[in-house]
């Protein structure tokens, strides 16, 4: 019995492993643009961070918690862009391995004409993260600025997934 719950809790460990992200993309806003066009069939939860940010990295525990709740859902999607610089590429994977992020990560690597995509994404946004937006259909609904609680995001994911 013993052996047997050691290759299980060994099997488990694989199977979180490779949920995980090995590689990340880096896109610029376009790329990430028609990403959020082309997932009209999802709930899309769009949330910008970076490793750097407190209360990024803070709120990214129950970020994960609410997608692993709804990882099996068809029409539900999370994605978490980040706004490390792409020579950071490395620290971004280790982070993903190390937090146990479920979500897709990706890196926008177009800091330099953030003044063009920030007001694109939401004209009321000022450039600070955390940032969260919400898509159904490919068009936003709702706009979170700054840090976002477990009760705050299963609310506004709760009254718009169906």
């Amino acid at each position: 019995m013993e052996h047997f719950l050691k290759i299980l809790f060994l099997s488990l460990g694989v199977t979180i492993s490779k949920a995980q992200q090995t590689e990340i993309s880096s896109v610029k806003y376009e790329e990430l643009e028609k990403r959020i066009q082309q997932e009209t069939d999802k709930f899309l939860v769009l949330n910008f961070w970076s490793t750097t940010c407190a209360p990024c990295v803070k709120e990214l525990a129950d970020f994960m918690e609410v997608n692993n709740k709804n990882k099996d859902n068809q029409k539900f999607k999370m994605i978490l862009v980040s706004l490390d610089r792409l020579a950071d590429k490395e620290k971004v994977l280790k982070f993903i391995t190390n937090k146990k992020l479920t979500a897709e990560v990706i890196l926008l690597d177009d800091i330099k004409r953030m003044n063009t995509w920030i007001p694109r994404f939401e004209k009321n946004w000022d450039g600070n993260i955390p940032v969260t937006l919400f898509y159904k259909g490919g068009e936003k609904i709702f706009f979170n600025d700054g840090e976002m609680s477990k009760t705050e995001l299963e609310s506004v994911i709760n009254k718009n997934l169906l």
